[in-house]
């Protein structure tokens, strides 16, 4: 459950949004001020995973107040409430760093919906710093003299790259996994076969007894096709908050298309509506498969 605190000089405001939070299964409401300056403080003593807090307060604005708290290293999530409609204003509050904009008056309605996005968002920045932990640990292991270095297998070279991506827990990376080893075993050097093909793959391997393969291999098409969209979702929010961080600049234009990743990008800031599109599998495998051989190759 994650924790928040409210910054509101508003003490209505400040019960409503209570109530919401804790009422709602949002989470928990660790603290309260009044003001920017109180705020602050509370903030650097709670350590709270996500901050409301709103823009205009008499002693220190809000975007005054997460200016300071990022100097003072707090590295948690900002939602900024207020009843300013001025769009510079509001601009100046993204830039400030804030996740979401909710407008005053208080409807509860928006308010869990909003905190449903940023609590998804909490989770995947936290899935993607453990990945990244492991990654580094893996890094070790690539720093250590080419004689004692371990050699890894397809499999577990796939699999770092997946982690890498942070898609490594979702369902359909298993999939992705058996087909591709199953592609390297048997075609190294040559083409990737037909999609279908290798759905087939994956669903014998999930069917081992037989079954209905067809339609595992529907099954298996949707968690992979679930998996790369999830894959190009953390790609897109790495790029928001780092478009030189060196797994976007890497994977993003590799993987996936520029419009896809660019237009992902953008339903996450929330400038566009989400909308349900395709994702370019085929390209997908075909990129993975390569760079599989060649890190196979250069071990």
């Amino acid at each position: 459950m994650l924790s928040f605190c409210i910054v509101d000089d508003d003490a209505v405001s400040r019960r409503m949004l209570q109530t919401i939070i804790e009422k709602g299964g949002v989470g928990e409401v660790v603290g309260m001020a009044a003001g920017g300056v109180e705020g602050n403080r509370l903030v650097l003593d709670e350590n709270p995973d996500v901050v409301l807090i709103d823009l205009l307060m008499p002693d220190q604005d809000g975007i005054e107040t997460i200016a300071k708290l990022k100097q003072a290293g707090y590295e948690g999530k900002y939602v900024m409430i207020s009843q300013i409609e001025n769009k510079e204003m509001i601009s100046k509050a993204y830039q400030a760093g804030i996740e979401f904009y909710i407008q005053k008056p208080i409807n509860r309605v928006e308010v869990k919906a909003v905190l449903g996005k940023v609590c998804e968002q909490w989770r995947l920045s936290r899935y993607l710093k453990e990945i990244k932990q492991s990654i580094a640990k893996l890094d070790d292991l690539n720093s250590e003299p080419a004689g004692a270095r371990k050699k890894f297998d397809a499999k577990e070279i796939i699999r770092m790259i997946l982690m890498d991506m942070g898609i490594i827990g979702e369902s359909g990376s298993h999939d992705i996994i058996t087909m591709m080893s199953w592609v390297i075993q048997r075609h190294q050097g040559g083409g990737l076969p037909p999609l279908k093909a290798l759905y087939e793959v994956g669903a014998r391997e999930s069917k081992p007894d037989g079954g209905d393969i067809e339609k595992e291999g529907k099954a298996v098409e949707q968690r992979v096709r679930r998996t790369v969209i999830a894959a190009l979702s953390n790609l897109a929010s790495i790029g928001l908050t780092d478009y030189s961080h060196p797994k976007f600049e890497h994977y993003a234009p590799l993987y996936f298309d520029f419009e896809d990743v660019r237009l992902k990008m953008r339903e996450i800031d929330e400038k566009f509506p989400q909308e349900k599109r395709k994702v370019n599998i085929k390209k997908f495998l075909q990129v993975l498969y390569l760079e599989t051989l060649d890190k196979m190759k250069s071990q």
